[in-house]
């Protein structure tokens, strides 16, 4: 059976219209000119259909093929480069860029739910255009205008594509072991020589052309981070009239046998003595490439979001289908040889998970992504002080949003092939796919490890002294004591203001075990961006729960159905999988010495 996919329009809009009123968002920004409510919609449902009726017949047999390598040449699957045809023949790559760059300066944000329908309907296809809004992000923000005008325009377009190269075999979180080398010429360019490895849609049939982002040092570049420089080197070079010129020694040498995302060439890439330019200032090539981390880091925060609708879409029909034995309760349906799977309490368990978790995510994500419009519109603007304010405010949300919810896709996969028994282990059925494809969002751009370390460690500790948790449980405490006194709203706001509180007295404690407890920052941080990830969505789920009641009690956009399931899910959400937080909390306080005691060589004895 193959898998299915629909855009959850309704959801989608419930956000944008009834939680967060992007209309009026939308109308703070420049770019929003472009995004009025009639413009959307058009394009939600043209996007939507494209996902339905183009990339999704592709997830499965785009699996099943894979990419195929010969001798320096990546060709995608069958349907891949006529998909991508589309997909620029549409306009949809130009969606969030400058029009002086051929954009259509829509914002960000509705970037991001493009990016959404598109991951969810086929992930590993949606890379190759993903990675390439992050590489022209990086380009606007510093690049001289001859680059800008050299490599933006065709990217935004879609014919030019993008990748990000920071990997090499000896590293990859520790990017102050970087080995490539930046050698000047007199002609102001530079040669690249070395190895990057892991290097997403770093070959490929989609495009004439691919634009690295590389890291390099200098000859003249101290150790360590700080020695790092960041350069374009084109697949291509690119002639005086932006024609494409000789091919730029880089070369693809293999590319990955994976576990998942078959269909997303994942290439070693060697530079040898390629053309490069160098890309803002010597030496601060790092904080460069955070631009495109982060947009990364964003777009991996939807594929856990993509990853638990997916698994969601099909477990439900799934579930209603299949029939097995009769409800402790009794037969649900006496007409039929056994009840469906739906009216056992442990599969509904499982379905309310998927559900509590994808439509939290999604508002998770819609939320951050208002800050990434103003970030992004910072970048466009030149306007540096305004991208560092809201880039530092995005900073708090981004390891959050990467790292809980691409775990919590990836428990999504597994209770959907829970739901499907033996059928969810067979190719066949799709369901294993999803499993497998989930499973890279938890390992790259930063491990869930890597992000609870630059959460707890960096953001929290070092940079805010714990302010920058006061400031927004202060927010969310602020939004409860509207509801204090609401008789329906009260079990949620009261649970919610208790758990604020914890999380700033967990982070105190946390603050001054340091102290004498090095070690405990990394020994408590996974439990501790785990909490954090639950309690943000809990705040998520009492707002959705707060406007649903307003609109059963006013009148909405939506059905009466659709807003009591809203209510029902943030219960189940509370009641649930919130208490999750209070056994995190208790095991973040556990000493380092429980984690390290044991010796290296006592681990084993074989």
């Amino acid at each position: 059976m193959p898998l299915s996919y629909k855009a959850p329009l309704r959801d989608i809009r419930f956000l944008l219209n009834e939680v967060f009123d992007y209309t009026a968002h939308y109308q703070t920004l420049a770019s929003g000119s472009n995004a009025d409510p009639e413009t959307v919609d058009m394009m939600l449902d043209s996007i939507a259909d494209y996902c339905s009726d183009v990339l999704l017949p592709l997830y499965q047999t785009g699996d099943e093929e894979g990419c195929h390598f010969d001798n320096g040449t990546v060709t995608t699957p069958k349907g891949f480069k006529e998909a991508y045809d589309m997909f620029v023949e549409a306009g949809y790559a130009t969606v969030p860029f400058p029009e002086q760059y051929g954009g259509l300066n829509m914002p960000m944000s509705f970037n991001f739910i493009k990016g959404e329908m598109m991951g969810t309907a086929n992930w590993a296809f949606t890379m190759y255009p993903g990675l390439t809004v992050g590489g022209i992000n990086t380009l606007l923000h510093y690049g001289t205008e001859e680059q800008k005008n050299t490599y933006v325009p065709k990217q935004v377009e879609g014919t030019w594509s993008g990748t990000m190269c920071l990997t090499e075999p000896q590293c990859g979180t520790d990017l102050g072991q970087v080995k490539t080398k930046a050698v000047p010429q007199d002609d102001g360019s530079y040669k690249i020589s070395g190895t990057k490895i892991f290097i997403s849609a770093g070959e490929h049939d989609l495009t004439e052309n691919i634009i690295h982002i590389v890291l390099a040092r200098l000859p003249d570049a101290p150790e360590g981070t700080k020695g790092i420089s960041l350069f374009i080197v084109p697949k291509f070079l690119v002639n005086a009239d932006g024609s494409i010129g000789e091919r730029n020694p880089v070369n693809c040498g293999s590319i990955e046998h994976k576990m998942g995302i078959k269909a997303s060439a994942t290439c070693v890439l060697n530079f040898d003595g390629a053309t490069g330019y160098l890309l803002g200032e010597p030496h601060k090539g790092l904080k460069a490439m955070f631009t495109f981390m982060n947009t990364a880091r964003l777009g991996t925060a939807i594929q856990g979001l993509a990853h638990m609708e997916l698994a969601f879409q099909n477990s439900v029909p799934y579930a209603k289908e299949r029939r097995s034995m009769r409800t402790l309760a009794g037969k649900k349906e006496p007409e039929q040889v056994a009840d469906a799977i739906i009216h056992h309490a442990d599969v509904a368990r499982m379905l309310m998970t998927q559900k509590a978790f994808s439509e939290g995510a999604r508002s998770m994500i819609y939320h951050a992504a208002r800050y990434a419009d103003k970030m992004t519109e910072g970048i466009a603007t030149g306007n540096d002080e305004e991208f560092q304010k809201w880039d530092d405010k995005l900073g708090f949300y981004t390891p959050v949003l990467k790292g809980f919810l691409t775990e919590l896709g990836l428990e999504c996969a597994k209770h959907g092939m829970q739901v499907y028994g033996g059928h969810g282990y067979i190719k066949e059925w799709g369901m294993e796919q999803i499993a497998r494809d989930a499973r890279i969002a938890t390992l790259y751009e930063g491990t869930t490890g890597v992000q609870a370390l630059d959460l707890l460690g960096r953001k929290v500790l070092i940079q805010s002294k714990g302010k920058v948790v006061l400031d927004y449980t202060t927010n969310i405490m602020k939004w409860c004591t509207e509801y204090a006194l609401d008789k329906e709203m009260r079990k949620f706001v009261w649970s919610l203001t208790k758990y604020c509180a914890e999380w700033n007295t967990l982070t105190a404690r946390l603050m001054l075990s340091a102290r004498k407890d090095r070690e405990i920052v990394s020994a408590a941080a996974d439990d501790y961006l785990m909490y954090s990830g639950y309690v943000m969505m809990a705040y998520h789920w009492a707002r959705m729960a707060a406007v649903a009641y307003q609109k059963l009690a006013n009148g909405g956009a939506e059905t009466e159905a659709f807003y009591t399931a809203k209510i029902q899910t943030a219960e189940f959400y509370f009641e649930k999988l919130l208490p999750r937080a209070s056994g995190l909390a208790d095991s973040m306080l556990t000493p380092s010495e429980t984690i390290t005691a044991v010796d290296p060589d006592s681990y084993n004895f074989l």
